[in-house]
């Protein structure tokens, strides 16, 4: 299942619409929102059609205040051009997890937010596939991040599919493997592609248990670096295959296939 495709759920509440709020008393609550980009609403300000802007979308918190759920950038606009008011869908009765899903179910199709801002509003929300993926990278004292270090996965789609189509426990595995395979100085182990293929390779085959002895053929093959080469020559195969995620994740598990099979005669897999 597809992270952006999680059923997000929420309770039945009661919702006001049209109501007009005071820009000023309008609060952002940065663990249930996207990051502000200063610079979109500064676009928006400038080319602000008052009578279209909209609705915005918020929650009234049982201390009477109102946190944008969706809208913040409009909100922002308005701000920078100095309205006073603005309209508002208006929730009761949601707590700030139950924000954090109106926020992700408000754009799973439009303006739909980074991977890197539904995990953290996700974690938020309390939803299951994100709680259970931050426990793991947790579990590994790692983080994720916008981009990839030794200490931080930047890859949040690629580690998300693997929980969502295998289960923790092979996200679990595949980050020891990894760091086993090629250890974590420079952070190339936790490359995407690479802990794609090897959750692949231990989610279709489960009989696989030896995780020291598949760590030690991929260490064999070479570093990180050059698994990453030889799976982007593979999946291109010269321009002749489609070298999209599936096409990498998919020769990323047939090579190691291939090194898991080299010199062995029994439980040999067949690709």
């Amino acid at each position: 299942m597809a992270p952006n495709k999680f059923d997000y759920e929420l309770p039945v509440h009661p919702v006001d619409y049209g109501v007009d709020l005071k820009i000023d008393q309008v609060k952002i609550d940065p663990e249930a929102q996207r990051t502000l980009n200063e610079k979109r609403a500064q676009g928006i300000a400038d080319n602000m059609v008052r009578e279209a802007i909209g609705s915005i979308v918020v929650s009234r918190r049982p201390n009477g205040d109102h946190y944008i759920v969706d809208g913040q950038h409009r909100w922002r606009a308005c701000q920078l051009s100095g309205y006073d008011t603005i309209k508002a869908e208006v929730h009761q009765g949601l707590d700030q997890e139950h924000e954090a899903i109106l926020f992700l179910i408000k754009n799973r199709e439009s303006h739909k937010p980074s991977a890197l801002d539904e995990y953290r509003v996700g974690l938020t929300g309390g939803v299951k596939l994100f709680t259970q993926t931050e426990s793991v990278i947790a579990k590994h004292n790692l983080s994720i991040a916008g981009s990839t270090s030794a200490n931080t996965v930047g890859a949040v789609a690629g580690v998300l599919r693997i929980v969502s189509t295998y289960g923790a426990e092979t996200l679990d595995r595949t980050l020891t493997i990894a760091e086993d395979a090629w250890g974590r100085a420079g952070g190339m182990c936790w490359d995407g592609m690479l802990l794609g293929g090897i959750g692949m390779f231990l989610g279709r085959h489960p009989s696989v248990q030896d995780d020291k002895d598949l760590a030690r053929r991929l260490e064999r093959f070479g570093t990180a670096d050059r698994w990453r080469s030889a799976v982007l020559s593979r999946s291109s195969n010269g321009g002749f295959n489609n070298s999209g995620t599936g096409s990498r994740l998919s020769s990323c598990y047939q090579l190691i296939v291939l090194e898991w099979n080299k010199n062995r005669r029994k439980n040999r897999i067949e690709i």
